[in-house]
């Protein structure tokens, strides 16, 4: 059961639309992740931007390509990664008359980007957060043409700027800093330098899971295998191969692997953004 007027219709969805909040804290005991948005600061900036609390449900779009026809007069914004928009302009407050479209192209930089619909979306609530977890399948399904989006009544507070001047995500390399452990020692030396001086290409096969990263093997110093132990976004795993994984929103909840490194928890809206076929690096954040 849905609860507020319709507000958009969907006429197109990109590469992937989901609809995220904050996700679902604190359920890592039963083995449900987090989960929520990717890039949280976007998600954040969107809400505000409308008016809303920094909370609401919104859509993340994969790569561009979604399409909406408001189904009412809507208050609307989109952050993350700056699509080109047919109306309005990305980091702006839009005001969609009944029966207007709102297109999506693909951004120039960036991976990912949010709409926000004042009111906010109000699909069906699934432990406590209206995310979609792509590998826990929970929450509700990934958006498909003809999908209408409820939102709820407008906040009583006005949104307050017309437009927020916010950095780009960035389209060249990306550095992350991080961590080292809670296993570096079952690597053997080396491979910590050269998770630190080496460029790591994002693999295609990344998602909201992870990002699989390209570049040299890192070794083991220890073949036996770790009792599976709990994982938390940005944890570096090492599977057998020796090529890293960075965990990003949809990590699992445990994992056998591993962690050389963790990213810190600041950056790791940055990496939400990074594309397939960019570089990164890793460093080591100050004590």
């Amino acid at each position: 059961m849905t609860r507020g007027g319709d507000a958009l219709e969907v006429l197109a969805t990109g590469p992937l639309a989901t609809v995220q909040d904050l996700g679902r804290p604190g359920l890592a005991p039963m083995g449900v992740g987090a989960s929520g948005a990717a890039d949280r600061s976007a998600l954040r900036l969107a809400n505000r931007l409308v008016g809303n609390p920094e909370g609401a449900a919104a859509v993340e779009a994969t790569l561009g390509g979604l399409a909406v026809r408001a189904l009412r007069p809507v208050t609307v914004a989109v952050t993350g990664a700056p699509a080109p928009l047919s109306t309005g302009a990305p980091y702006g407050v839009i005001q969609l008359a009944e029966g207007e479209r709102l297109e999506l192209g693909a951004p120039p930089v960036g991976l990912r980007s949010y709409l926000a619909v004042r009111g906010g979306l109000t699909v069906a609530e699934v432990l406590g957060s209206r995310s979609r977890d792509v590998l826990a399948a929970l929450g509700p399904a990934p958006l498909a043409v003809g999908d209408v989006l409820p939102a709820g009544p407008a906040p009583a507070a006005l949104p307050h700027v017309d437009l927020a001047p916010v950095r780009t995500p960035a389209g060249g390399e990306v550095v992350l800093r991080v961590v080292l452990g809670p296993r570096d020692d079952w690597f053997v030396p080396e491979a910590a330098r050269r998770l630190l001086a080496e460029p790591w290409t994002v693999g295609q096969a990344s998602d909201r899971v992870g990002m699989r990263l390209d570049g040299p093997a890192l070794g083991r110093a220890v073949d036996g295998e770790l009792p599976s132990e709990g994982m938390v976004p940005g944890a570096v795993q090492v599977p057998p191969g020796g090529r890293p994984v960075l965990f990003l929103a949809d990590h699992p909840v445990t994992g056998g692997y591993p962690v050389i490194a963790v990213v810190l928890r600041a950056d790791l809206d940055l990496a939400a953004q990074v594309r397939p076929g960019q570089t990164l690096r890793f460093r080591t954040a100050p004590r």
